[in-house]
């Protein structure tokens, strides 16, 4: 008599298996399009970058506008994603440990970046500390600069990068629970030693995850930049800004010179971003597997 157990896999497992000339033809449209969306971009900027060798490539790096636009670039993304970091662990911890009034409007809130464009969110921001902006008087009368300086810049780039940490730490601690933070408090841990000796061990590969993520976009950044920057050479421009100037004015090699840094800094964070999710699966496999193995 036979198995409906085995009956039904194998059923399954017919239905599953498709002929051999459709996964080929699948793994060719997936190749081709990570060839021509990925790998030839990639080649067209580095051989573009040292189309006039590696003396003219270090020159235009060395720079003293590139310089002060890649000194930018660094502040910026040091500023915003410690600050990320500390949002997106308080308001992951509030949303999956808590049940509080508004709640959903956070979470709403936490995805704004997401769907408002980023020339947009640099447009609030003028009109909010612009000269004629809501607090420009105040800040004209106290001497204070945020708009077409640094601190906007800052600004600019914590708004569209601060929802990357939160979002990737709020599913991962709501797919964990509250049993262990729970079990930590009746042993007689207090708030801070639960966070730091249950949940942060637990969640530091999605934090890590997240802070790539983040720091990549806060580098990247054009369009909220864009807007509060004012365009001044050696104060207010970034990588991307210098790029986009370099290229209006028709110095086309060292504007690819420019944008490969931009280019090696987004491969060497996909590289990190494997080996994080990398480690992450082995410590998951680690953490499951059955005692005594």
């Amino acid at each position: 008599m036979t198995n409906p157990t085995t009956s039904t896999a194998k059923l399954c497992t017919t239905r599953l298996t498709e002929p051999a000339w459709v996964r080929r033809v699948f793994i060719v449209i997936a190749l081709a399009f990570l060839a021509f969306f990925l790998l030839l971009p990639v080649l067209t900027v580095l051989l573009s970058g040292l189309n006039k060798g590696f003396g003219f490539y270090f020159k235009v790096m060395a720079e003293k506008d590139a310089w002060a636009a890649i000194k930018l670039t660094l502040l910026a993304a040091a500023i915003s994603v410690p600050l990320n970091v500390l949002f997106g662990l308080a308001s992951a911890w509030a949303i999956t440990k808590f049940d509080f009034w508004g709640k959903k409007a956070l979470l709403t809130l936490i995805d704004l970046p997401f769907t408002v464009s980023p020339v947009i969110s640099g447009l609030i921001f003028i009109l909010l500390f612009g000269a004629q902006g809501a607090f420009g008087p105040w800040l004209r009368e106290h001497d204070l600069k945020i708009i077409f300086a640094v601190p906007g810049i800052v600004l600019a780039t914590l708004f569209v990068t601060f929802p990357f940490v939160a979002r990737e730490l709020i599913p991962l601690m709501q797919a964990q629970g509250t049993e262990e933070e729970n079990a930590a408090v009746v042993l007689g841990a207090n708030g801070w030693q639960t966070f730091f000796k249950v949940t942060l061990p637990n969640i530091k590969w999605g934090l890590l995850y997240g802070v790539i993520l983040c720091n990549a976009r806060a580098m990247g950044e054009f369009g909220a930049v864009s807007v509060v920057s004012g365009h001044i050479r050696g104060l207010t421009n970034t990588i991307p800004l210098h790029v986009e100037i370099l290229y209006n004015e028709y110095q086309f090699t060292a504007a690819f010179a420019v944008a490969s840094l931009l280019m090696l800094l987004a491969l060497a964070t996909l590289a990190v971003k494997s080996w994080v999710e990398r480690q992450a699966k082995i410590a998951g496999s680690v953490e499951f597997a059955p005692k005594g193995h």
